[in-house]
């Protein structure tokens, strides 16, 4: 995994949060999660993986809409903070935090109804094997999501911290073929990228937001969406 080292800082995993996800970073984490229920639902009693859960945002929601959870991240200290998080939720179905590598997840076959995977598919190394891991553990579907490779995204994707591996549709659709799974649907979002609603409070983020969705609408504008929520199902 890209910029492990980096993301497994006890100060990144206290600020992660903050620095994603507060001011217009706020619109981000609404969409994500839309994504994620959209795609799962309906949530009640489903048996869940999230792989690479950081500080647990997907987790505890997908707990308190009353799945049962398990978060694996191999940072201990992101690992921390989704536990305070679970501590002042109450939550309707359970939820536990596991440190794991994501290459080699310590589950049985099928253990999982879901396996999702947000915000890490750009960092695999073998994004292949990562899918055929996902894959063995899930009994009936894989949710994840990509950065595209035409898109606003690549203007600034040299200056992240862990970097990250832009995709296209095309090789996306190759991989689901490879690993035997059958796409669902796709998703494509933010035509301006993600870095830029972060950067801007949420008065300027909110109507930019409202052009963008209103542009990504039409059908020219496809691949040129910054990511993509897939949802496939195990064959």
């Amino acid at each position: 995994m890209k910029g492990q080292e980096w993301y497994q800082a006890d100060d990144v995993a206290e600020e992660y949060d903050d620095k994603r996800f507060s001011r217009g970073g706020q619109l981000i984490d609404r969409r994500e999660k839309e994504a994620v229920l959209e795609a799962i639902m309906p949530v009640e009693d489903r048996k869940v993986l999230e792989i690479a859960c950081g500080t647990g945002r997907f987790t505890v929601m997908l707990a308190h809409q009353g799945a049962d959870v398990v978060g694996l991240d191999i940072s201990a200290a992101m690992l921390q903070q989704g536990r305070r998080k679970a501590q002042d939720t109450e939550l309707a179905g359970t939820l536990e935090f596991l440190r794991g590598d994501a290459g080699r997840l310590p589950f049985p076959d099928d253990y999982f109804d879901t396996v999702i995977a947000m915000r890490f598919f750009h960092l695999a190394d073998d994004p292949e094997a990562f899918l055929e891991e996902m894959r063995r553990v899930s009994r009936d579907q894989i949710v994840f999501d990509t950065f595209n490779r035409f898109s606003a995204r690549s203007i600034y994707n040299w200056a992240l911290p862990m970097g990250s591996r832009l995709y296209s549709k095309s090789e996306i659709a190759v991989l689901l073929a490879k690993t035997d799974l059958t796409l669902v649907d796709v998703e494509d979002d933010f035509l301006l990228p993600y870095g830029l609603y972060r950067s801007i409070p949420n008065s300027l983020a909110s109507p930019l937001r409202t052009l963008d969705e209103a542009i990504g609408e039409l059908p020219i504008t496809d691949h040129a969406a910054s990511v993509s929520y897939w949802n496939a199902s195990v064959r």
